[in-house]
């Protein structure tokens, strides 16, 4: 098996999902009411479980890129959108979650996503302006 290493920026991601939802949960734990705080943990799990998901499926693309591997990344991709659809569905048809909690929970990888661009912008226009 030919074994590819994580690039830094994706570990300091991956790092920094755990992170922001730790950020997010423990006031929520504090200071909010119980369906609120499970909103936001279980949408952080939610998800930081489809980010490692799709890390997954792009190293199996990558891994044999000779082959037809395009069909079946697409077909993972679509079942774990639709297992994502239909665990969201149950945690607020049965009302276990709050959902302005849930949809805070399920942005964390977008606000670590946004906050390492605007973080290494900002270096980069550091370094030119030095330069």
């Amino acid at each position: 098996m030919n074994l590819i290493a994580k690039d830094p920026l994706q570990r300091k991601l991956e790092i920094a999902n755990w992170i922001i939802l730790a950020i997010l949960f423990i006031p929520s734990f504090l200071f909010a009411p119980t369906k609120f705080y499970l909103g936001v943990l279980l949408g952080g799990f939610i998800s930081i479980l489809n980010f490692y998901g799709m890390e997954f499926g792009l190293r199996g693309l990558f891994r044999n890129p000779s082959s037809n591997v395009k069909r079946p990344t697409m077909i993972k991709y679509y079942i774990r959108l639709a297992l994502t659809a239909v665990v969201l569905f149950f945690l607020i048809s049965a009302h276990t979650v709050n959902v302005i909690g849930l949809i805070i929970g399920l942005s964390v990888v977008v606000i670590n996503i946004v906050f390492t661009m605007i973080t290494a912008l900002a270096k980069k226009n550091f370094i030119e302006e030095v330069n």
